[in-house]
This record gives C-alpha cells, structure tokens and sequence, in this order.
C-alpha cells in the first residue's frame, strides 16, 4: 500500500544543484495562461527517439555517444534548469561525456556491447554509482555521501555500455518520511513538477525519472518501486513503467525500504525500450539472496517477447474493484477494454482480487520493520561523508535542520520505524506471512488460477492531482498494491489523457510472467500508440 494511501486506510491514525525547497512558481495560474506553453524551447532533434533510432544513428555516423550525451545534457539545461524548470535532474555526472568518448571508440573498433551502447541514461538518487556523484535519497543527511562500490544496477548499465548522465530527484527516501509528504519533493531537490501540467503532481517516489524521461532528457531512465513508485510516475508522465518481480533485478546498493518489496524497474517511452532496459538489469548477484529465485527464469533479451497479435486468444481478467474513483478515467479504462476485445482477448469481467484491501495494516507493519533493519544496515556500510549511520541519526539530523528538512511535512513514519523491534519479533513475522497469503496464494494466484487468466487489468491511477506542498498528496484511486505486496510483476502503458492529464493502464499477473505481460503491453500499445509528448502548459487545460 502507497504512503498516500495509509490514511484512507486507517493503518495510520498513515536539480542540477541543491535546489530551494519551494515550489517554483507554484500559484493559481488561469486557464488562459495554460493554453500555449509559456517557453521558447529549443528544438530537440532527438525527442521522442527510442533506443533503436539512436543505435541506428550512431551506426550510420550521423550520432556518437559523446554528441548524444552533449545533447542530451543541452536538453536538461534547456528545460529542467531553465525554461519549464521541471526539477526531475538532482545532479549530472561530470564523467558522462569523457565515458561516451570511450565507448565511441569501441564501436570505432568494431566492439559494442549490446542495444544500450552509448545511450544516455538517468537514473534515481537512491541508487549508487562509485563515481564522482552522490547518492543521498533525496536527503541533506547524505550530501557528500559517494558510494565505494557501484550497485549492482549501477554495474549493469555500465557492462551494458549505457552513458548515466546523472540521477533523478525523488521523493525524500522514497516516500516513507511522512504520510503528508509531496510526491516528488526532497530536501535536496525540492519540487519536481510534472511537464504536462507544470502546477501537478510527478507522482512518486521516482517522479524525477519519470518527468526526465517524459520531458525526453534521457532515453532511457531507471526508478525503483515498493509500492507504486514504478508505476504511478509513469502512468502520471505517459510512460511505459515496468515493476518486475522480486529478485528479477538485485537490490544491492540500492537505498532500501523493505527487502520484501524493493525492486528497480524501467521507465521508458515505449515497451520496447522498456524490455531492452530490463534484459540488460537482470542476473544472479551473490549480494542479493533474492536473485537466487529468479534462476532459469529470467532473460538477458525481453525484445524476442515482442508480438503485435499479442492480445489474440489472450485471457485478460478486469480488476474492477480497482475502477470507480474517476468517471473519466473509467472511460478510458473501458476503450482499453474494447481494443483489446477487437485485437482477439478473451475478457472476463469482473475478475477481482479477493483479498484486496484486507492486507494494508499488515503491509505497512511490514515495512515499518524493514525498513528499520534495511537502512540501519545499508547507512552501517556507507564510507566517509554521511552524517547518519542509522535511522536514529537521521531523525535527530532532521530535527536539527527541520527548517530545510521538514519545511512542509514531518518524519511521523521514521519515528514509528525506529520504535519498531528486530525482524526476529513475532508481530512482524505473523503480518510478512498475513501479507504473502493473502496477496499470492489467496490473492492474484486465486483469480488468475479460477479464471484461466493471462494477465489483470486496472487503471495505473487517476489523472495526475495538483501539487499541495501543504497537505501532500491527493491521490484517489488505482491499482499496485497486491502486485508490490506479492512481489510479483506489473507494467503500465499510456491508455490516453483527461484534460491533456495521462492516464495509464495496468498489466500484471503472477511471478516471473514479465514475458507474457510484455507482450500483451506491447500488442495494447502497437493498437493504440497513444502516447504524445508534454507541452509544459502551467496548468492543465480544463475545456480540452
């Protein structure tokens, strides 16, 4: 369950430098004003390219890698430091061009080392390279915090020949400070804004990714997910956002929540850019116990699951109790419905999860635990230049800088995850085996097993809400929480806009079916090709 959500649910009675923690020019702004993009952009030669057109480029001469980063570090500065200002980029590598420069001269000698050489990647601040930049969550306490040892996602881009040209802001610590927080805000960072409506909500926690990639500053981006920080950024950016199953991807060096949940994932502007992505993520990391299931089940190569008929026969149950929270969107939803039916898919509707909504107390206990020893241990090995070693560091550090720490919102959810006893406590190993029950075995494996499905559908989430810096988060409705809970995979795809606001649609089904949720993604997303590039209006366009 979404931080968002823990109130609803009564489980809780719950930049290129360091930006100011305000959101930039955040007041009403009229509908008049909205209606033309208030910036003169430069052209970008490059948007909307998918990772197979810059491979194309570079092949024929027309690009290198080191041009392609020089561009794309040109388009950062045009629009996220100036112009529309969206704030996604929380620190650029400095290493970036002289690292393509090396892989330009690979190609030159006949190596490259697969789809990704030479793209320009982004990837999410919680995430940590051994170079010359920080990895901090977003987070004060970590400024000047670098990493001795590349993560193990950090290791695979670069074996891969990927170019990270910097991290992404984030909501502060993914999330799981307060439960009044804004998605998208950090300490560090300040506000990342949406580019389709400058004055709403990225969603979170990796909101910088999704607003980089949406706003085409990268190719490529990588976010990380325990419950919906995948997904929601990119139904919020019309993306392409793929949470795959536990264990797919390792978590080491990855600043952690819960080792239950965590996971990397894609975040790109197409399901083929997405798959590659994936294919090039994957393996066996003694570091990461989780990677040991994913033997004989996991693929270096996700593009060969690709097939445009892929919806013909396919059995796609509705998750209806999902729909409801937005007349519009549920129209949206029932157009998906309909395309799928005329690409050949068998839909069975209703086909609910019948555990649904009865594991959100016990998820959040769950995390509260995890998060505890999960932090402790990752803060117990960072090298010189971080101010906190545990979580009880971080809450002290915090309260000695609240006025730029917690200008806006509080730590309520640190200190309920201090308070919390070793993963040995009874209370915590009755709600991990409450949790993995109810959410597979009693959850999506039961209807997917009743129903003979393929795959689920739910709407990702509404329309993005308007920013609130003083009240957090107004999200009302949609779907990721069995699928984060159970640790199984789930991806979304762009299903259309309300009032120029994406919408995404939701694919997800039972451990390690990323291959058949692909396909059915990428069969949904050649019917329909509804994804279109942001405008950075101020403010969305009511009468559209």
């Amino acid at each position: 369950m979404k931080r968002r959500d823990f109130l609803k649910s009564g489980a809780l009675a719950g930049a290129l430098t360091i930006a100011d923690p305000v959101l930039p020019r955040g007041g009403e702004v009229s509908p008049a004003a909205a209606a033309t993009t208030p910036f003169n952009l430069k052209p970008f030669e490059l948007e909307e390219a998918t990772v197979a057109e810059l491979q194309s480029g570079m092949k024929s001469g027309k690009f290198n890698a080191r041009s392609l980063a020089e561009k794309y570090l040109d388009r950062i500065k045009d629009v996220d430091e100036r112009g529309p200002a969206i704030n996604s980029v929380i620190e650029l590598n400095p290493e970036a061009p002289a690292i393509a420069e090396v892989l330009d001269r690979e190609r030159k000698a006949g190596r490259t080392r697969g789809p990704l050489h030479g793209v320009p990647v982004l990837i999410k601040d919680n995430i940590d390279t051994a170079d010359r930049m920080m990895t901090t969550a977003g987070s004060l306490a970590l400024v000047g915090s670098k990493p001795s040892r590349d993560s193990f996602v950090a290791q695979k881009l670069r074996e891969a020949g990927a170019v990270i040209l910097g991290k992404t802001n984030l909501s502060e610590w993914a999330n799981f400070r307060s439960t009044h927080s804004s998605s998208g805000w950090s300490g560090r960072g300040g506000q990342t804004r949406n580019p389709y409506a400058l004055d709403r909500n990225p969603c979170g926690s990796s909101s910088g990714s999704g607003a980089a990639v949406a706003a085409n500053l990268c190719a490529v981006a990588v976010g990380t997910e325990t419950d919906g920080s995948v997904v929601c950024p990119s139904s919020a950016n019309s993306l392409v956002g793929l949470k795959p199953t536990v264990g797919l991807i390792s978590r080491a060096g990855i600043i952690p929540i819960s080792h239950t949940q965590d996971t990397a994932g894609p975040m790109t502007r197409t399901v083929t850019d997405a798959a590659v992505l994936l294919g090039a993520l994957t393996g066996l990391d003694p570091r990461d116990a989780a990677t040991q299931a994913s033997r004989g089940k996991s693929s270096t190569d996700y593009t060969r699951f690709l097939d445009p008929n892929g919806l013909k026969g396919a059995r796609i149950g509705v998750a209806r109790k999902s729909f409801g929270f937005n007349d519009r969107t549920d129209k949206l939803m029932s157009d998906a419905i309909e395309v799928m039916k005329r690409q050949g898919a068998i839909i069975v509707d209703p086909a609910d999860i019948p555990t649904a909504g009865k594991f959100d107390d016990s998820e959040f206990e769950v995390l509260l635990y995890e998060f505890k020893a999960d932090l402790n241990a990752y803060l117990a090995g960072l090298g010189a230049g971080a101010h906190a070693r545990t979580l009880k560091d971080l809450i002290e550090f915090n309260e000695r800088n609240k006025d730029r720490e917690m200008p806006y919102f509080g730590q309520e959810i640190f200190i309920k995850a201090e308070a919390k006893g070793p993963l040995t406590d009874k209370a915590y190993k009755l709600a991990l085996a409450k949790n993995q029950r109810l959410s597979r075995t009693e959850g999506i494996d039961a209807v997917m097993l009743k129903n003979k499905l393929d795959a689920l559908v739910a709407p990702t989430g509404g329309p993005p809400w308007p920013t609130d810096l003083l009240n957090g988060d107004h999200f009302t409705g949609g779907y990721s929480t069995p699928s984060a809970v159970a640790g199984y995979p789930h991806i979304t795809v762009p299903a259309g806009y309300v009032h120029g606001m994406p919408v995404g649609l939701s694919f997800f089904g039972r451990a390690w079916t990323e291959p058949v949720l692909i396909k059915l993604a990428y069969a949904y997303e050649q019917a329909t090709r509804l994804r279109r590039p942001p405008k950075f209006p101020a403010t969305a366009d009511l009468n559209a």
